[in-house]
């Protein structure tokens, strides 16, 4: 999709901190003030991600979490993704939080490498409800947290992720204060005071890549948590400070390897000009991102060339350099991951497959195919190098070549990975993966009923998507 640009009638102040820019955004922003193709484009995203919660909300991990947080023995009101059960209003985010990413195949802006909705929508369906929200007053707060989430992480250089953190994790808190900053109605100092908390709360380990753990899934309504109590705090006046993002023990200079690599102004760049969150990536597959372009390039081989697995004696998959530690290392672990996460973040597995059974969905994330004797056979075939050349992160490359006992070999190579800006999804695929991963969860008619929920939020109210998710 193309990126947007249009003159809104706020637009960040060049003078003060990059937090008192980001709340003079925040504050001033109106529904009016955002291009329709921005306001149309952010209701698919939030009806991507309120698909993949509706299906994630049957995982046995979903379970844990309202489990775990109803143990503590609050009441609450909120409603949450896929649950009859209400929980208070930071727990609730929290679970939002886990449903819209827990199955990892929410959006990701590439060059930020933040899955930007998971970021920013918890804050705004957890706050949309609590404060009855109209829903362009929502839609509004959810695409300003989007912003900045992106922005945070594009400023970062990739340098969270080279300190081995997840940088989704962290931009969340910063998100999640403006959005609930702004569903409060605070002022700019306040909103700038709640950016400041989260400063300091503002941490997620990527530890989990090593063991296939839980974590990761909730770092996102971790983030809005602290967001949301930053937010109530600036109300009642608390002070915080000022330079959280480029301050001298600030987001980028404590939690990055290179301060030097890092821009912090781009947080605050073009703000009501330059619309990032139409950039953001839609997912075809629910493993990291990282590895689309290998998946697509051995389903192409399979798919033009009938290539059998059986027939098969090496795979090389190439990949961009800066994700190999990510996503091909350790290669043994790699190559017999224990648990579907830690599928999701193997190269080698999920090469072979796709190799083996042409697709590759939330089926090829389940038990039995994690011990399918077939995939594992194949996956010890895959050698993994580096992409000549490669655009990361504006694109996530990838290429397959398949070598068989005859003789053949078979090239796949894909310069633009799929659901990236240039082979972007469409609305129609867009709504197809909502209603196929729904389907996982509740009727074709609730279903329909959600998506016409999202798909009119802008003249219907935070509450009733609330309560329709709430099955």
């Amino acid at each position: 999709m193309a990126q947007v640009s249009g003159a809104a009638s706020v637009k960040a102040n060049a003078d003060g901190t990059i937090s008192e820019r980001l709340a003079a955004f925040a504050v001033g922003l109106a529904f009016d003030d955002i291009p329709a193709a921005v306001r149309e484009r952010s209701k698919y995203l939030i009806l991507d991600a309120l698909g993949i919660g509706l299906a994630a909300s049957r995982e046995p991990f979903a379970r844990t979490f309202v489990d775990g947080l109803t143990d503590i023995g609050e009441g609450g009101d909120c409603p949450i993704i896929g649950f009859k059960t209400r929980l208070p209003l930071r727990d609730a985010a929290i679970v939002n939080g886990a449903m819209a990413h827990g199955l990892d195949f929410d959006d990701t802006h590439m060059l930020a490498v933040v899955h930007a909705t998971a970021a920013a929508l918890p804050a705004a369906l957890t706050m949309g409800y609590k404060t009855n929200a109209s829903g362009a007053d929502m839609l509004t707060a959810y695409i300003i947290g989007l912003e900045v989430a992106i922005r945070a992480g594009v400023a970062a250089n990739f340098g969270f992720h080279h300190n081995g953190l997840h940088a989704t994790g962290i931009v969340s808190h910063f998100a999640s204060a403006l959005i609930a900053g702004r569903l409060l109605g605070l002022d700019a100092h306040q909103v700038a005071m709640a950016q400041g908390l989260v400063g300091s709360t503002a941490q997620a380990s990527q530890q989990f890549v090593d063991d296939g753990a839980w974590n990761k899934r909730f770092h996102p309504g971790w983030g809005a948590a602290a967001g949301i109590t930053a937010a109530y705090l600036a109300r009642r006046g608390f002070v915080a400070p000022k330079q959280p993002y480029e301050g001298r023990f600030g987001l980028y200079s404590t939690l990055t390897k290179d301060f030097a690599a890092c821009d912090p102004e781009a947080l605050a760049a073009d703000l009501g000009a330059r619309w990032e969150g139409v950039e953001s990536a839609i997912k075809p597959f629910p493993t990291c991102h990282f590895t689309h372009g290998v998946a697509d390039a051995a389903l192409e081989i399979r798919r033009r060339h009938g290539v059998e697995a059986a027939d098969i004696t090496r795979i090389k998959a190439s990949l961009p350099e800066a994700v190999i530690p990510i996503v091909v290392e350790p290669v043994a672990a790699k190559r017999r991951p224990v648990s579907d996460y830690d599928a999701k973040f193997s190269a080698q597995f999920i090469v072979a497959a796709c190799l083996v059974r042409g697709r590759f969905g939330l089926a090829e994330l389940a038990p039995e195919a994690l011990v399918d004797p077939e995939i594992l056979a194949l996956a010890d075939k895959v050698e993994c190098d580096f992409y000549p050349d490669d655009d990361f992160p504006r694109v996530y490359q990838g290429a397959v070549v398949v070598s068989t006992r005859d003789g053949g070999e078979f090239v796949q190579t894909e310069a633009i990975n799929r659901g990236a800006p240039g082979r972007a999804l469409t609305e129609a695929d867009i709504v197809e993966k909502f209603e196929a991963n729904a389907a996982l969860r509740v009727s074709a008619s609730q279903a329909a009923s959600i998506r016409e929920a999202i798909l009119n939020l802008d003249r219907a109210s935070a509450r009733d998507l609330g309560e329709a998710l709430a099955v």
